[in-house]
């Protein structure tokens, strides 16, 4: 992957905090998916219908938000302004402009939504855990809180880079 001479430094460590947001969390699931103790009550874990079948939704879950999140990394690589090899039809041709920064931009905007949302739901949360449980949930989901901001700082310097619609700011003599 090559990378991009005109993405600064803090674009391409945000895209990366924005993939890596993902990871606790859906480290998390699998441990419950495959019946690693995390705290919670077995009520829970019977709810959740892990481990057993449950456990095909909740790693597809842990799958797909990973692909989601490491498609910032296109806001940074070469591979967001020109479509891969291995895409048909599509190879080497460019990426719109307006299809990269809108499906992050929604992204960025979901995930923000869905962070405060996930906020609001566990202060309010009736879960049957151990103390140590919740710090263990609590601290595998707060980095999702920042995968919304991160992708919306990526996505507009994305759109910038791109449009180059934005102009530095003069220089005082």
């Amino acid at each position: 992957m090559k990378v991009l001479p005109d993405v600064p430094r803090w674009a391409r460590l945000a895209a990366a905090g924005a993939a890596l947001t993902n990871v606790p969390s859906a480290l998390w699931r699998v441990a419950i998916a495959v019946g690693v103790p995390v705290g919670l009550a077995q009520s829970e874990y019977d709810q959740m219908g892990a481990p057993g079948l449950g456990s095909l939704a909740l790693v597809a879950l842990s799958l797909v938000s990973e692909a989601l999140a490491f498609l910032t990394l296109g806001l940074v690589q070469n591979w967001g302004e020109r479509w891969p090899r291995w895409v048909p039809c599509l190879r080497g041709r460019r990426v719109p402009v307006w299809l990269g920064t809108g499906v992050a931009g929604l992204g960025a905007l979901a995930t923000s939504v869905f962070g405060a949302l996930f906020v609001l739901t566990s202060l309010n949360a009736d879960i049957e855990a151990t103390t140590w449980g919740i710090w263990l949930l609590n601290i595998a989901y707060a980095p999702l809180l920042l995968w919304g901001p991160l992708l919306g700082a990526v996505t507009v310097h994305y759109y910038r880079r791109r449009t180059r619609s934005w102009s530095a700011p003069a220089r005082l003599p």
